[in-house]
């Protein structure tokens, strides 16, 4: 019986842990998870007769390396920057190693060690990094198989609201760690290429300089720009493509609405406001507002808006000029303040589902004749437990320790899923569970 090690039991883990577990009499897998919470383990494995709940302390090397030392097989999902120390736990331990999780520096610079080791450490095997890469590819390599020159690449990833349970104004609900929605595009300029050209978005300015598209049956998206969309040249292969963009999609006139967030400074995480423990939700954004007498905070914040009543409503809506309900976050910044108001009203209910979309657009030249392939893939989670997200992101983890565990890949180091004798069969598996990509294709004219 091969062991498989699962560190982290949160909401992204629960579609990995069924189909492990699921699969596990047939290939006489031993699934073992580890959280601090053992309920929500125990919840999760569901007395499964292969299944077997830990807790310990993952971040403590003493606590983990015993179980690391017993597993074929380790698949981390802990936060990103713990992946690195358990990385380093599987080298000197000959385990194998998955993370959902993008390359840092730290992980790349461990990919001699883990050859050395005859280890593979498998990363961006989620879906934002992991589908997105595998779909791709596919395209990419296709194109390149019939000679074509790949003019531009535009890819679009984002977590939503399926429209079934799509019921506020921003069209939006958390599906995956709010703090990183609040914090979205802050950090560095986001820089592209376009026709040649490398372009820097600042923060600023990020939230109204957006695209615009139409999937078929789902309607209107809009995307603005990730942090980085120059590093996906090499990754892909385009080191010299004129035009590379990826961004992060959202439903019209969330990016308006929340840019007022962005340029009044509530999104910002550098300072503690004084005194925040005392705050409501209007007094946080009053606090933000001109100083005017005898002046409501509405029509302050309409005087910021430009009388925009489609953003005042949206902002009315998640009880942002409420005066009576005490936030209570002492210490805080205003980043954590907004987080605090938002979950309140974006957290999934338990009959709701989520929906991830994600679409790429390539623009390629063959025979003097100009083509774009539109590649889509929009998935609906099946409810609060097994959402869209944890099926998107824990899936492709899972087929992944398959092929590991059964010999499918044999790649050492520190690799993602770009190679076709992985991306192809995981992609078939997804497509047998649901996750599947449309593409159109056409001719475009005035080449």
């Amino acid at each position: 019986m091969k062991n498989i090690l699962i560190i982290g039991a949160g909401m992204s883990s629960s579609s990995l842990i069924r189909y492990l577990l699921d699969n596990s009499t047939a290939y006489n897998w031993k699934v073992k998870v580890v959280d601090q919470n053992i309920d929500l383990v125990k919840i999760k494995i569901n007395n499964h007769p292969n299944g077997e709940a830990l807790s310990f302390n993952a971040l403590d090397a003493i606590e983990r390396r015993p179980e690391i030392e017993k597993a074929d097989l380790v698949i981390s999902m802990l936060p990103a920057r713990f992946h690195v120390e358990i990385a380093k736990d599987c080298i000197d331990l000959k385990t194998n190693l998955i993370t959902p999780s993008y390359i840092s520096p730290e992980m790349r610079a461990l990919d001699q060690e883990a050859k050395n080791a005859g280890i593979v450490i498998m990363n961006e095997i989620g879906v934002d990094p992991g589908i997105d890469h595998m779909s791709a590819m596919k395209i990419i390599d296709h194109i390149n198989s019939i000679g074509g020159t790949i003019h531009s690449f535009k890819s679009y990833c984002g977590g939503l609201i399926a429209p079934e349970s799509d019921n506020n104004p921003w069209n939006y609900k958390f599906t995956w760690n709010p703090r990183n929605v609040v914090l979205a595009g802050q950090g560095s300029a986001a820089c592209l290429k376009e026709e040649n050209q490398f372009k820097y978005i600042p923060y600023n300015q990020v939230f109204n300089r957006i695209d615009t598209m139409s999937i078929p049956g789902y309607g209107q998206f809009e995307g603005y720009a990730n942090r980085d969309s120059l590093s996906y040249r090499k990754i892909y292969g385009l080191q010299t493509i004129p035009t590379i963009f990826r961004g992060t999609l959202r439903r019209p006139g969330y990016c308006k609405a929340w840019d007022v967030f962005v340029q009044l400074g509530l999104t910002d995480d550098s300072y503690k406001m004084t005194e925040s423990e005392t705050f409501t939700a209007r007094d946080f954004l009053n606090a933000f507002l001109p100083f005017k007498t005898n002046i409501p905070v509405e029509d302050k914040f309409l005087l910021v808006v430009k009388n925009d009543q489609e953003i005042f409503d949206k902002v009315k809506w998640l009880g942002l000029f409420d005066g009576e309900t005490v936030i209570g976050f002492e210490n805080a910044s205003p980043a954590q303040l907004l987080e605090k108001i938002l979950v309140n009203k974006w957290t999934l209910e338990p009959n709701d589902k989520d929906m991830l979309v994600m679409f790429h657009e390539f623009v390629y030249d063959l025979h003097n004749e100009r083509h774009k392939i539109n590649s889509y893939m929009v998935n609906i989670g099946e409810d609060c437990i097994y959402t869209s997200m944890s099926n998107t992101v824990g899936l492709p983890a899972a087929i992944c320790a398959k092929m590991i565990l059964n010999g499918t890949i044999n790649l050492t180091g520190v690799q993602m899923p770009i190679a076709s004798e992985v991306y192809n069969p995981i992609l078939d598996e997804l497509e047998e569970n649901g996750i599947t990509f449309f593409e159109e294709e056409m001719v475009l004219e005035n080449h």
